[in-house]
């Protein structure tokens, strides 16, 4: 089958950029629970790495998350909920499919290696019957070399970069400073703007030290990544903050681009905003900004 064979509607993405993707364990029901409390803009149930690898054990966490997740979109139903599965090659694969139902947002999959393994996953979805629209996990050195040509499989809507398992694949060490996992970090920010997928940063594994989430998230927004993955409902908040654009922002923008409307409308192609020559970079930039506000509709400007 051709990467071409399977296409997703757009109706079934309607999380075009979270800022925030909150994690609980899929055998936790009580924790999956309160996962709307911090405000998250997406969720996810977690079948993979927090649950033992053993096979009892993941067994024994797929109903719960079913269950879980049911629950969850009742009590919630602004929220999108995420069900991320285990890696498509392991042996917890196929049975964990019998977690997925459609109402959900969307399906998280670990370790994609290439546009092939999308293309495999996206096929015994709809074997089973659903469409659901794939968060792709880019952890290992082929996923990360891979990057561009996963995202551009029509059943990847968003990606993520998992630092912790990439270092693990090339046998390399997590450092305070990040240094040995910029370029892989790098390359999946650069693939998803080429493929215009909003990708989510790395997980910041210091749960209580608001200082390094925020420096660690600069950085990823710095690179061009549009949200982060969280694993406290702490860094909730935080991630907002951070990857949100601010009330300043947002009012800047709106003025830069009723400048451009009114100075089109007087037939002016140029023109100078708070005494600076706008050009389309920058305006493309305040439509960016104001993309970024949450449940509103971006206005008429050019």
């Amino acid at each position: 089958m051709s990467a071409t064979n399977v296409r997703l509607p757009s109706v079934l993405t309607p999380l075009p950029r979270p800022r925030s993707v909150l994690f609980a364990p899929g055998n936790r029901a009580d924790l999956v629970a309160k996962l709307p409390r911090s405000g998250p803009d997406a969720v996810v149930i977690d079948l993979e790495d927090a649950i033992p690898a053993a096979p009892e054990a993941k067994a024994a966490a797929r109903p719960v998350a079913r269950d879980a997740a049911r629950d969850l979109i009742v009590a919630a139903p602004h929220l999108s909920v995420f069900v991320r599965v285990n890696a498509l090659h392991s042996p917890y694969f196929e049975d964990d499919l019998g977690v997925l139902t459609p109402e959900l947002a969307g399906v998280v999959i670990p370790k994609l290696e290439s546009a092939q393994d999308a293309e495999q996953v996206a096929a015994a979805l709809q074997a089973r019957g659903l469409n659901l629209p794939l968060l792709a996990g880019l952890e290992t050195g082929a996923g990360v070399w891979n990057a561009r040509e996963i995202m551009a499989h029509p059943a990847v809507a968003w990606a993520y970069f998992g630092a912790e398992d990439y270092t693990t694949d090339l046998g390399g060490a997590r450092t305070p400073g990040g240094l040995e996992v910029l370029y892989a970090r790098s390359q999946v920010a650069l693939a998803a703007r080429l493929c215009g997928v909003p990708a989510l940063d790395i997980v910041v594994t210091a749960l209580h030290d608001e200082a390094v989430f925020r420096e660690d998230a600069g950085l990823g927004r710095a690179l061009g990544y549009s949200g982060k993955l969280c694993i406290h409902p702490a860094q909730v908040a935080l991630a907002h903050d951070i990857f949100g654009a601010t009330p300043a922002q947002l009012a800047r923008a709106e003025a830069l681009l009723a400048a451009a409307h009114e100075a089109a409308a007087r037939g002016h192609g140029a023109f100078s905003f708070e005494g600076q020559m706008v050009d389309e970079p920058m305006l493309a930039a305040a439509r960016a900004v104001l993309a970024q506000r949450p449940e509103s509709t971006q206005p008429e400007h050019p």
